[in-house]
């Protein structure tokens, strides 16, 4: 389940469906892995959930957060506490 956001945009668009804060043409890849992050418990289910085209990988640095590739250099990323995935991100990375 997802317990925070770190980028409102995301999460107005996941609570309410509304684009202003997320690229528009990223919507339909955003709603499938928001979905995913919400329905799946930690970070082995998310492993065998998330397609091979998403791209999941383990961050380097100390704090041990996640990612997936949206489109081109767009990430979503996040972190897992227990079971729930907190502080969901979303960023173009250059």
């Amino acid at each position: 389940m997802i317990r925070s956001f770190r980028h409102a945009g995301l999460e107005k668009f996941f609570k309410t469906g509304s684009k202003a804060g997320i690229q528009p043409h990223h919507a339909a890849k955003l709603e499938e892995q928001l979905t995913v992050l919400d329905l799946v418990h930690g970070e082995d289910e998310m492993a065998m959930a998330a397609p091979a085209s998403w791209r999941l990988h383990l961050l380097q640095g100390k704090e041990k957060h996640w990612s997936v590739r949206v489109s081109g250099n767009w990430r979503m990323t996040f972190a897992f506490e227990g079971e729930d995935a907190i502080l969901v991100d979303y960023r173009d990375y250059h």
